[in-house]
């Protein structure tokens, strides 16, 4: 059924340079101009978020954050963080100051580690399930120390301390906490106790069950049906003015992307040909099915990057786009992240014709049924 009244949020990722899968540039350092440049296209065309990721070899989060939420006015940074590299109570305060410098426009996405040896590199040999283990615990010292400035101690298998005292509180009083993942652990623990879970672009079926799951799940903790997670799913759209050459777009992206790939100069060469983490054997498997899943749903990306992260296309004109997203929208996303292959040109494109697109579909449902705008 279509839904109305849906605050739909726009997600995108930004990274420190314009290194990309198209044109990679290994190695390349901080190019300051293009992340505020990016930052500012962005905040312009009404994306309502950024993720700023994660590798055991990359850039710091919190640094490009700081800086995108100081030349931005709107736009709220969601900070990647594994548990492993930061004591939470240290997390917490880090979290919080950023939360006041930028107002309350903080989000954090936890990652508890889907490769053992991506882990590895910065000293955690933790097994799959105790890094869900120790994510749980990491969250539920975050909330309690952005609830209140009183002392409190801690002792369990993972952390162990005491008298911790947070004098940093956030602006809103929590800050939103974003889980993503395709395993059993990854529903329990966002289902318990996240804000926000995070999934990958998999066929309408698939995306329902994994959002059933969620809810079940929050609700085996006891949370009611306006507490559940808000669902956040991601897609790599290929847009262009008509089908053909949208369609056209899209084999040259794939022809660079095995290209890129062969040579060694992509993140995702380095990754073992069977990955552990569930989401990317799911995409796999989906993969072999066909190359156009739904309305636009574009597999061949994924395999041609052995499902190294988020990496289903949707492929069309705008409307097709625009189509395939609300359908999203209908299931029960409520954050749409979107980003491209080249990511400022296609940022500026998104922006133009994929975000309004979406709101006014969304908007004319809204005063259909006399509930107002809300997109």
């Amino acid at each position: 059924m279509p839904r109305t009244s849906n605050p739909v949020e726009f997600i995108s990722i930004t990274y420190a340079n314009d290194s990309n899968e198209l044109n990679p540039k290994p190695g390349a350092p901080v190019d300051p101009e293009f992340v505020v440049r990016y930052a500012r296209t962005l905040d312009d065309n009404k994306f309502n978020y950024t993720l700023v990721p994660y590798g055991s070899g990359g850039f710091d989060p919190f640094a490009l954050a700081a800086t995108i939420a100081a030349v931005t006015k709107n736009i709220k940074v969601i900070i990647a963080l594994r548990p492993n590299t930061i004591f939470p109570t240290v997390a917490a305060r880090k979290l919080s100051t950023l939360d006041q410098l930028s107002r309350g426009r903080v989000v954090v996405h936890f990652i508890a580690g889907g490769n053992d040896a991506e882990q590895a590199r910065e000293g955690d040999y933790l097994s799959k399930a105790d890094r869900y283990g120790r994510l749980e615990d990491y969250i539920k010292i975050l909330r309690r120390a952005w609830t209140s400035s009183e002392p409190f101690d801690w002792d369990s298998k993972y952390y162990k301390f005491a008298g911790f005292s947070n004098q940093v509180l956030p602006v809103n009083g929590q800050i939103p906490v974003s889980v993503g993942g395709s395993s059993d652990d990854a529903y329990r623990i966002g289902g318990a106790l996240a804000d926000i879970f995070g999934l990958w672009g998999e066929p309408l079926k698939e995306t329902k069950e994994q959002i059933d799951r969620i809810y079940a799940a929050a609700a085996a903790a006891g949370r009611p049906e306006g507490d559940r997670p808000r669902i956040w799913v991601t897609f790599r759209p290929i847009i262009a003015e008509t089908e053909d050459l949208a369609w056209a777009k899209a084999h040259r992206t794939l022809d660079a992307l095995k290209t890129n790939r062969a040579e060694g100069k992509l993140r995702v060469s380095a990754v073992a040909a069977d990955p552990q983490n569930v989401g990317s054997q799911r995409l796999l498997e989906i993969a072999k099915r066909g190359d156009v899943q739904d309305r636009a749903l574009w597999y061949p990306t994924v395999t041609a990057t052995n499902a190294g992260g988020a990496s289903t296309a949707l492929v069309g004109s705008p409307q097709t786009i625009i189509d395939s997203l609300v359908d999203y929208v209908d299931l029960g996303a409520d954050l749409i992240s979107i980003r491209g292959y080249d990511n400022l040109s296609d940022a500026i494109d998104y922006g133009r014709w994929v975000l309004p697109g979406v709101r006014k579909v969304l908007a004319e449902r809204d005063n259909a049924n006399g509930h107002g705008v809300h997109a």
